[in-house]
């Protein structure tokens, strides 16, 4: 099953991050420990995911989606938890 990271910048100042980290969770097993990249484990295409997203987003807001299945990673300063996702996932 692909792993997703996927990375934004919502541009506009006041805007509804709770609706956007809901439909991110949604999309299934997740894992967030910075600001705003996220890693998901998901059925769904990188194209799939963020026409499931883009609805949430305004002209302004940037989006990046990579399907990171099987790369190499690296981290440091990362909980046990956080590694041990990685680990089981990538």
């Amino acid at each position: 099953m692909p792993t997703l990271m996927i990375g934004y910048d919502l541009n506009r100042p006041g805007q509804d991050y709770a609706t956007l980290i809901e439909r991110i969770q949604s999309l299934g097993s997740w894992w967030h420990h910075l600001d705003s990249t996220w890693l998901v484990q998901t059925s769904l295409s990188a194209a799939q995911a963020r026409d499931r997203l883009q609805p949430l987003l305004d002209s302004s807001d940037e989006l990046l989606i990579i399907d990171v299945t099987g790369r190499a990673w690296a981290t440091t300063g990362l909980s046990k938890r956080a590694n041990d996702w990685l680990r089981n996932h990538l």
